[in-house]
């Protein structure tokens, strides 16, 4: 099938033609009709499928059969993050200015000033994460009461962030009669309850399963002691002459530490999270796309909706715990069927999650060794004995590991010492570690305790403690 036969605009098809695209994605041919033909939808699409062109191309073809009376929107396009809601509202864009509307984009982490004076001089839709719309609206600089197409795209990192309430308190802004768009990566509990509050009569969209990830992305992974995963990440960076790798951290501060680590090692590299600016995120992804950045280490969060073209790495230095985290991660590359790699460093504290994302995709990935680094790898000529290898404990010396289990056991922390007590209620004289004999100091004091008992004895007299 060809975009002609969609049932789009003259202009909107030199737009799709200008992009470089020649044929519409299955997600597309089976979103696109739908829509037009004013049904809600619940879809869901694997990051990279020409998600969100599928519900972009029709809902500006909608809007252009029918002008806008005021400078209030008619389309509220809802993301989670901030890099999201940028990369949807500039496709949109593309759209849009063909046939005289105009989008905006309005998200926290910046002033809000500017975004209002966009406001003030008229939208047809509006792209947003779900705090700054509430913000907007709370101060009347927004009014929603238009609003004639909802679409949530990633509905279920939505929840998963915490926006459930925002989510709700928006439906009280717009109008009940409209028609609503849901897209999730994923079916769950809670995506099928909001759409059951939200969506009437949808058609139901499913073009790939959620335990899918894309046949164009070679996944490996590199079984790893944590002390490792730090110099087989620079060991794969810079023997491997990567140019370009996405590297994702469970937290923040994971990130941070990582991206120190490698600057000290001469990469170029930047963090991106949630505590940094919004101005510095786009810089950062716009030097990592245009290759002046070499590594861009990110969270989940921040990373979600980053359209990069061509990524040829992903790496999970810390594997997520939830499985379709995974899927989503080693989807920024390999998109528009153009191959790409996936390593995860897994130590053994994380192979739990490996399990369970190889349960979620019924496959086994591919564990790959590398000499000096990996678990059980052979170990190079030069390191005469590593105490946590396999291989190593084979290869080595009976001399030499004899001389390390000596220096291991001498490391161990001592015995506790007997605490008991004489008769007398004095502490047992304690010994030197350094030599095995008792300590001069102690012996003299002994020798004349003896001496002053005898005479006492002696004499008769008791002689009084101290």
């Amino acid at each position: 099938m060809s975009f002609d036969q969609l049932g789009l605009r003259i202009e909107l098809l030199e737009a799709v033609k200008a992009n470089g695209y020649t044929a519409p994605t299955l997600i597309q041919i089976r979103a696109i009709p739908v829509i037009l033909g004013g049904q809600d939808i619940l879809a869901r699409a694997q990051t990279g499928t020409g998600k969100t062109d599928s519900f972009a191309l029709p809902l500006v073809e909608l809007l252009s059969r029918k002008k806008g009376s005021d400078k209030h929107p008619r389309a509220l396009v809802l993301t989670p993050t901030r890099e999201l809601a940028l990369q949807v509202g500039e496709c949109i864009k593309t759209y849009a200015r063909r046939v005289a509307m105009r989008c905006t984009v309005v998200h926290g982490g910046v002033r809000i000033n500017p975004q209002v004076d966009r406001l003030r001089r008229g939208i047809d839709i509006l792209v947003a994460t779900p705090g700054r719309l509430l913000d907007l609206a709370g101060q009347r600089h927004l009014n929603l009461s238009r609003i004639e197409f909802l679409v949530f795209d990633e509905a279920d990192r939505m929840l998963d962030l915490g926006f459930s309430e925002e989510i709700f308190a928006i439906l009280d802004l717009i109008p009940t009669r409209r028609r609503t768009m849901l897209f999730s990566a994923t079916y769950t509990r809670q995506i099928r309850d909001l759409a059951g509050r939200m969506l009437q009569d949808p058609a139901y969209i499913e073009v790939t399963p959620d335990n899918t990830a894309a046949e164009s992305v070679i996944q490996k992974v590199h079984l790893v002691n944590p002390s490792n995963k730090r110099p087989l990440l620079i060991h794969l960076i810079t023997g491997g002459d990567w140019r370009q790798v996405l590297v994702f951290t469970r937290t923040r501060h994971g990130a941070n530490k990582l991206t120190e680590k490698l600057a000290a090692q001469g990469i170029d590299v930047a963090a991106m999270h949630g505590d940094k600016s919004q101005s510095f995120r786009t810089r950062s992804l716009e030097a990592f796309k245009n290759g002046e950045i070499r590594i861009l280490v990110a969270t989940d969060v921040a990373a979600r909706g980053l359209d990069i073209s061509n990524l040829p790495y992903v790496v999970n230095y810390d594997m997520p715990a939830i499985p379709e985290d995974y899927v989503h991660r080693i989807g920024r590359t390999g998109r528009a069927g153009i191959s790409g790699i996936a390593v995860s460093l897994v130590t053994p504290e994380e192979k739990r999650f490996l399990r369970e994302i190889e349960k979620l995709l019924n496959q086994k990935i591919p564990v790959e060794k590398i000499d000096g680094y990996t678990e059980d790898s052979d170990v190079p000529d030069y390191v005469l004995f590593r105490p946590d290898s396999a291989t190593s404990q084979k290869k080595a010396d009976n001399d030499i590991k004899a001389i390390v289990g000596k220096r291991n056991a001498s490391r161990k922390p001592s015995p506790p010492r007997d605490t008991k007590t004489k008769a007398t209620g004095k502490n047992p004289k304690s010994k030197s570690r350094a030599s095995g004999r008792t300590d001069d100091k102690t012996t003299k004091t002994s020798t004349r305790s003896k001496l002053r008992r005898s005479d006492s004895s002696k004499s008769g007299t008791p002689k009084n403690r101290r």
